[in-house]
């Protein structure tokens, strides 16, 4: 088997410092990630039981409810102990998003929702999508997500600390390369929307769509949430979320999320 080529930093990253399976369940803003990542998916995928390759796929986080919709899911990611943890939930391997060891036409649907982030070579991202699109049936689903290139700006105004100098120069880098690649987090790809669309049709998808996930609410979460006292009210959160399903018809809007969720299909031979 292909052992995957990862940066140090998104090794030691995933493998030692953070625990990617509570991620989307611990704060406010990750858990109206999780609830409109889950509802976009829902509205796009093949109806279950339906075969989908979950591509960077960490510990399980989404093949546990799709399993639990009733789709058949296997798992590939590069970090040994996140595919230790899925298995728990599905048939999971080590492996690159870059080279996939499935069959070509041999899933309903892909997903991606992670490997485009630590992939900042643009020949790398084509590898990766072009790889999707060969495992996925004529006709079926690819979904794709991005960090947008300006969620640093939104979020470290979260945290008070943007007017300090050494921040402001590394989220002004961000906003210049789209690459971080220093303290904090760790080697990581941000898109703008439009990028995204490019390169998921440049690599041969047909009928992309780009869609925000959190909205342009999200970062408020996340402010309320480190204010002393109680955290985000229910009817805080339920009006973020209002605000992420609002924003869909406005692609101006598509900035002001923290992460994209890109659609596309493989073209149906004439």
């Amino acid at each position: 088997m292909l052992v995957p080529d990862l940066a140090p930093t998104v090794a030691r990253f995933y493998g030692e410092t953070v625990d990617e399976g509570i991620r989307l369940h611990c704060s406010a803003d990750g858990r109206l990630e999780l609830q409109r990542t889950k509802e976009l998916l829902r509205r796009f995928l093949p109806s279950a039981p339906a075969r989908v390759l979950d591509v960077g796929g960490a510990t399980g986080v989404h093949a546990k409810w799709l399993t639990e919709d009733g789709y058949e899911v296997d798992l590939v990611d590069p970090i040994p102990r996140h595919v230790e943890q899925a298995s728990a939930i599905c048939r999971a391997v080590l492996g690159d998003a870059r080279a996939l060891s499935a069959a070509d036409g041999s899933y309903d649907a892909v997903l991606l929702l992670g490997p485009l982030y630590h992939l900042p070579d643009a020949a790398d991202r084509s590898k990766a999508l072009a790889e999707a699109l060969r495992v996925v049936v004529p006709g079926g689903l690819v979904a794709v997500a991005a960090i947008n290139r300006y969620s640093p700006l939104f979020e470290h105004v979260t945290y008070s600390h943007l007017h300090e100098e050494r921040v402001r120069a590394s989220v002004d880098a961000i906003l210049r390369t789209s690459v971080h690649d220093g303290p904090g987090f760790t080697l990581a790809y941000f898109h703008r929307a439009e990028e995204l669309n490019d390169e998921m049709s440049a690599c041969g998808f047909a009928d992309v769509q780009v869609l925000g996930v959190e909205g342009p609410a999200w970062s408020l979460l996340k402010v309320a949430e480190k204010q002393p006292g109680q955290g985000p009210t229910d009817e805080l959160i339920a009006s973020a979320l209002a605000a992420a399903r609002m924003a869909e018809p406005y692609p101006e809007l598509l900035a002001a999320s923290s992460h994209f969720l890109g659609f596309g299909r493989k073209p149906t031979p004439m």
